[in-house]
C-alpha cells in the first residue's frame, strides 16, 4: 500500500510544491515509485513536472485515476495533473470529512500501487489542506529558514493535529523540512537551531540550500535532480530521499 503525504504549509514562497517535487523525484531516482497528486489551483506541481493542467480536476472526473496519471519524463516518477478550474476548486473544498473520506478510498484503491504518494497542498489552511491531510498518513512541512518560520509552524501543526483529533486519527507529522538555508546567515543557523531544539527528531536531518538550479528547474519542466545533477540542490534533495528511505 502506498505511504500517502501531505506536503502542507499555509505559508507561500517556502518551498512547499519545490519540496514535493523534488523529493518524488530523489525517491524514483532511488527506484520506489513516486506519485504526485497536485490539488493547488495554482498547478505548479503539474506544471513543475512538464505536464499540461486538466481541464476537470481527475478527483472530480468521474473516470477512474489511473486513467488521468501521467508519467513524466523520469521513470517511476508520475502526476496526477491539477486544475485551474475554480468550480473544481470549490468542490474539492466542499464537506471536508466526506471529501476526506472519498479520496482517502481512491488513494488506497486506484492508486495504491505506488511506494510514495505526494499530496501538493495550496498555501492555506483552508478545506483543500484539511481534505488533504484527512487523506494522508503523514504531513511533511517545509518551513524557510526566515523570522516568521516558527509562527507559520505552529499553525499548520495545529491543523494536523484537529485533523487527527476529528477526522483522521492515523495522521502524523512525518517531518519538517528545512528549506532555502543560507549557512553564511545567523539568522539561517539561528531559525534552523531553533527548529530543532523544539522539535527534536521531527526535523530531518538534511537542509535544503538556497540554490538558483531549484528555482530554474520547473520552467523547463523537470526535477533539479534532471535539471543540474551536480547542483548544491540536487545533492539535498537526494539525501532527503534517503532520509525518508530509511524513516520506512
Amino acid at each position: 500500500m502506498a505511504k500517502i503525504i501531505s506536503v502542507a504549509n499555509q505559508k507561500g514562497g517556502v518551498g512547499k510544491t519545490t519540496t514535493a517535487i523534488n523529493l518524488a523525484a530523489g525517491l524514483a531516482k532511488a527506484g520506489r515509485s513516486a506519485l504526485v497528486i497536485d490539488v493547488d489551483p495554482q498547478c505548479n506541481a503539474t506544471s513543475g513536472l512538464g505536464v499540461e493542467p486538466a481541464q476537470r480536476h481527475p478527483l472530480l472526473a468521474g473516470r477512474p485515476l489511473v486513467e488521468s496519471v501521467v508519467e513524466t519524463s523520469q521513470p517511476k516518477l508520475f502526476v496526477l495533473p491539477g486544475s485551474q478550474s475554480l468550480a473544481d476548486a470549490d468542490a474539492l473544498s466542499a464537506s471536508n470529512r466526506q471529501r476526506a473520506s472519498t479520496l482517502r478510498q481512491q488513494l488506497n484503491g486506484e492508486l495504491g500501487g505506488y511506494d510514495f504518494v505526494f499530496l501538493d497542498c495550496p498555501p492555506s489552511l483552508g478545506q483543500l489542506t484539511r481534505a488533504a491531510l484527512g487523506a494522508s498518513a503523514e504531513v511533511y512541512i517545509p518551513i524557510q529558514c526566515e523570522y516568521f518560520a516558527m509562527e507559520g509552524l505552529s499553525q499548520i501543526i495545529d491543523l494536523a493535529r484537529q485533523t487527527k483529533a476529528k477526522d483522521n486519527h492515523r495522521l502524523e507529522i512525518g517531518g519538517i523540512v528545512l528549506t532555502m538555508y543560507d549557512p553564511a546567515l545567523d539568522l539561517a543557523n539561528e531559525v534552523a537551531e531553533e527548529v530543532r531544539d523544539y522539535f527534536d527528531e521531527t526535523v530531518f536531518d538534511t537542509l535544503i540550500p538556497r540554490d538558483v538550479h531549484i528555482s530554474e528547474a520547473p520552467s523547463h519542466g523537470v526535477s533539479v535532480l534532471d535539471y543540474s545533477p551536480r547542483a548544491r540542490g540536487a545533492w539535498a534533495y537526494a539525501e532527503l530521499a534517503m532520509e525518508v528511505i530509511d524513516r520506512e
